[in-house]
């Protein structure tokens, strides 16, 4: 098949205008994939959630009978240890749910040990 000789030109620049825009739009246009954007929007969800529950969680940590006691132990703790502690307590059990939701518990945390 033979191409016209004034249409190559016209072939080359619209596949290099195509690339072009290609690198600007990913690298400056916020273009992404689609994996990217399920990561960005799994860990908003998980951001969300824990932003609601995390204060659930500290309301059920105060309302308990020794809750001065507890928030003692719970400050003495290093911060790696103060969400496994919350999770054992099961304060960041939600009401309806039979295990701790992933964050609430280290959110929880830091609601608690935060000077107000």
């Amino acid at each position: 098949m033979n191409i016209r000789p004034e249409v190559k030109p016209a072939f080359w620049g619209a596949a290099g205008g195509a690339l072009v825009l290609a690198i600007i739009g990913f690298a400056w246009g916020g273009w992404m994939t689609g994996a990217k954007a399920r990561e960005m929007a799994e860990k908003n969800a998980d951001t969300a959630v824990v932003s609601v529950l995390a204060p659930i969680c500290a309301q059920q940590f105060r309302a308990q009978g020794d809750a001065a006691a507890k928030l003692e132990e719970l400050t003495k703790l290093s911060g790696y240890e103060q969400g496994p502690f919350i999770e054992k307590g099961g304060w960041a059990t939600m009401p309806g749910a039979e295990t701790a939701v992933s964050g609430v518990a280290r959110g929880c945390a830091s609601i608690l040990t935060t000077k107000a």
